[in-house]
C-alpha cells in the first residue's frame, strides 16, 4: 500500500467516526460515545478535509500561494448581477452583495465605509451624536429624496432604528459606483 492509499485509508476511518460510526465494525456508536460530541466530530470532520486537500494534490502537502488582492473592482457586466431587494437594507448588506458580484480571490472587499463617505459627502446622509458620545449616519432631505429612510426592525434585544436603503436608493448608489471609490468601472473586469 503507497502513502497515498494510506491517506485514502485513514481518511475513510476518520469519515466513519465524525459521522458517529465503529470504522473497524461499521456499527453506529452509542450517542454517550466520545466520538459523538460535538467539538471532537468536528475536529474529525476538519481533519478529514485536510487529508482531501492532500488526496487531491496528489499525496503532497502544499501551500497554496497568497495572491496579491488588487483594490475592489468591477465591471457594468457584474453589476448586473447584484441583487437587489423590494425591501429597505442596511448599507452592510448592501456592501455585503457587491462584494458576492467580484472574485474573493483576487479582490478587496468593498468596505460599508466607503459608501458611507460618499453619502455624508454629497449631503445625503449626516453624522448625528448619540446620547452614549458616538454618531450615528442619518439620512438628510436629499437622502429620503431618493429612498434613504430611517427603518425600526426586531432584533433579540428588541426594537432599534437604523437606516434603510429601499430598491431606489439601491440603485442610485450602483449607478453611482465610480464616485463611491476608485473603482476601476471596465466591460472587460
Amino acid at each position: 500500500m503507497n502513502e497515498l492509499e494510506k491517506m485514502k485509508y485513514a481518511k475513510s476511518y476518520i469519515d466513519k467516526m465524525a459521522n458517529g460510526i465503529n470504522p473497524l465494525t461499521n456499527e453506529t456508536v452509542k450517542d454517550d460515545d466520545m466520538i459523538n460530541n460535538v467539538r471532537i466530530s468536528r475536529c474529525l470532520f476538519y481533519v478529514s478535509d485536510i487529508l482531501r486537500q492532500v488526496i487531491d494534490n496528489g499525496g503532497e502537502i502544499k501551500k497554496t500561494p497568497k495572491v496579491k488582492k488588487v483594490d475592489y473592482a468591477v465591471g457594468y457586466s457584474q453589476l448586473k448581477n447584484f441583487n437587489y431587494s423590494d425591501d429597505p437594507i442596511s448599507i452592510t448588506e448592501i456592501t455585503k452583495r457587491l462584494n458576492d458580484i467580484v472574485d474573493p480571490d483576487s479582490h478587496k472587499k468593498l468596505q460599508s465605509k466607503a459608501i458611507t463617505s460618499w453619502l455624508i459627502n454629497i449631503d445625503f446622509l449626516m453624522e448625528v451624536p448619540t446620547e452614549n458620545g458616538r454618531t450615528k449616519k442619518r439620512p438628510t432631505e436629499m437622502g429620503m429624496s431618493v429612498g434613504i429612510n430611517e427603518q425600526t426592525a426586531n432584533g433579540i434585544y428588541g426594537p432599534y432604528t437604523f437606516t434603510g436603503y429601499n430598491r431606489n436608493a439601491q440603485e442610485f448608489i450602483i449607478d453611482n459606483l465610480h464616485a463611491v471609490c476608485d473603482v476601476y468601472m471596465d466591460e472587460e473586469n
